[in-house]
């Protein structure tokens, strides 16, 4: 099936303002390079609906996805606009991953009051997340923070630091540069002290596997080839991390040129696993040509495992017990 079957592509959303506003950004993209109209179209998830619980007891972040995914295999909707670290490492029957465009600055951001950094917060000051990745890299640090959970949009998570609730969130740089909001960011988090999520700051742009056409043309429209080997080297390290492993992690991979001229571009991947109240961490780094992205995720994920990384979260209550 082609775009141009289409009178109206339909590009399918969740209804939060950040949701809205990059899905809009993607459906402004597919107009102008596929020269189709696109309308946006709201589909309310359990993970919107549901403020309240951990996103762990829903499901974890594939809530987000999973009513999309329906309303695309039902036919309400075309095109799905997600967040890339909320999609699942796994397959979907029927869905394909069509595009990965060009990835937003994928580091964490403090938010904090009074201008504050992570090192000039005082010992005992409230900082929020709902991210276990997040919660143990924050505790690794040793800064003598109190950690406390975190749901509702980027606006409820900014005005619990305005209202002095709490001292200081930390949140996704990409979600507040996509909203127009990096002005009330305190301190951008490097990777040497919180590695983000995998997939964090892209975009995954699915559409039904039948509609191979549209397939086609998203992904010569909107992919961007460092990025989706980027996120490939990420996914594919907690996919395999995944399946011997449940404790937090966090990975970045980058693309440069191999050190060696006409040898192309290099996937430069670090990756971290932590014991939940970050008592015990592991990092370690792989590289790789880049046709070999998801390999270098793998290979280095297994690296990991055969070094330990499924036993972080029994060291902590090993040692409690010493």
């Amino acid at each position: 099936m082609s775009a141009h079957e289409h009178r109206t592509l339909r590009v399918g959303t969740r209804r939060s303002l950040l949701a809205r506003t990059q899905s809009g950004q993607v459906a402004a993209l597919i107009a102008e390079r596929l020269g189709v109209e696109v309308e946006l179209v709201e589909v309310v998830t359990e993970g919107d609906t549901n403020q309240t619980s951990a996103l762990a007891s829903l499901g974890g972040t594939g809530v987000f996805v999973s009513a999309l995914r329906d309303a695309l295999l039902r036919g309400d909707v075309d095109v799905a606009v997600h967040s890339l670290k909320d999609l699942p490492t796994g397959s979907f029957d029927g869905i394909a991953l069509a595009a990965v465009p060009p990835r937003e600055d994928p580091r964490d951001a403090l938010v904090a009051r009074d201008g504050l950094t992570l090192g000039e917060l005082p010992a005992g000051s409230v900082v929020a997340t709902g991210s276990p990745r997040r919660v143990a890299q924050l505790a690794a640090l040793g800064l003598g923070l109190e950690i406390v959970g975190l749901r509702g949009n980027i606006d409820t998570r900014l005005g619990k630091v305005a209202s002095g609730e709490v001292d200081g969130v930390i949140l996704a740089r990409a979600g507040l540069a996509r909203i127009d909001r990096l002005d009330v960011i305190t301190e951008t988090l490097d990777p040497i002290q919180m590695l983000p999520a995998p997939g964090q700051g892209a975009l995954a742009i699915e559409c039904r596997a039948a509609d191979a056409v549209l397939v086609s043309q998203l992904r010569e429209a909107l992919e961007d080839p460092f990025t989706r080997a980027a996120v490939d080297a990420e996914r594919a390290l907690l996919r395999t991390l995944e399946a011997g492993c449940a404790a937090p992690v966090g990975a970045l991979a980058e693309v440069a040129e191999a050190d060696e001229p006409g040898d192309g571009h290099q996937v430069w991947l670090r990756a971290v696993a932590l014991a939940p109240d970050g008592g015990v961490e592991m990092r370690r780094s792989a590289s790789g040509p880049l046709a070999d992205a998801v390999a270098v995720g793998e290979r280095l994920a297994q690296d990991m495992l055969d070094e330990g990384a499924a036993r972080l979260i029994e060291e902590p209550a090993r040692k409690q017990q010493a």
